[in-house]
């Protein structure tokens, strides 16, 4: 993947840390949880919390498109449900397209990107982003979301 934005690249999941890898199992095991009829098109997201909790999320698809929701925002909007009091450290996501094998990373849509910037907004704090696909080894690291969404409408433009 060509990409002009910063992050690393790990070539495989042995470099990460035990909460990392846990993290994208997680996201890895919420592909089963999704629901994509139409475009056949799994994404499972997950989120580490820093008390160690994981929630997970899996896109939803509808007839009427405009209904659908991604797997990142399933998971952030459970985590805001619940109204936790601990700051999201860690987003993973992963996709798997059952049309072809996916070469590379599947990274956020323009709408998880906005949703993760106001949550980074609301804790005051980054959230770091690993993202993978089913069947590849690598997996990309975002440090926070200003790296690809540099110019974010946020709640200052509000106010």
């Amino acid at each position: 993947m060509k990409a002009s934005f910063k992050h690393t690249v790990y070539k495989s999941q042995s470099k990460l840390s035990e909460p990392i890898i846990k993290l994208l199992n997680k996201a890895n095991s919420q592909l089963k949880a999704s629901y994509a009829p139409y475009s056949m098109f799994n994404v499972g997201a997950a989120i580490l919390l820093e008390n160690g909790t994981i929630i997970g999320g899996a896109n939803q698809e509808n007839v009427s498109y405009p209904l659908c929701i991604c797997a990142e925002r399933v998971a952030l909007y459970t985590y805001g449900a619940k109204n936790s009091k601990h700051l999201i450290k860690a987003l993973a996501v992963t996709a798997k397209y059952d049309q072809k094998p996916l070469t590379a990373p599947c990274m956020p849509c323009g709408a998880c990107r906005q949703v993760i910037q106001e949550y980074e907004q609301r804790q005051g704090s980054p959230i770091d982003i690993y993202v993978t696909a089913s069947g590849i080894a690598e997996v990309i690291k975002i440090a926070g979301i200003t790296h690809i969404l540099p110019s974010a409408f946020h709640q200052d433009h509000l106010l």
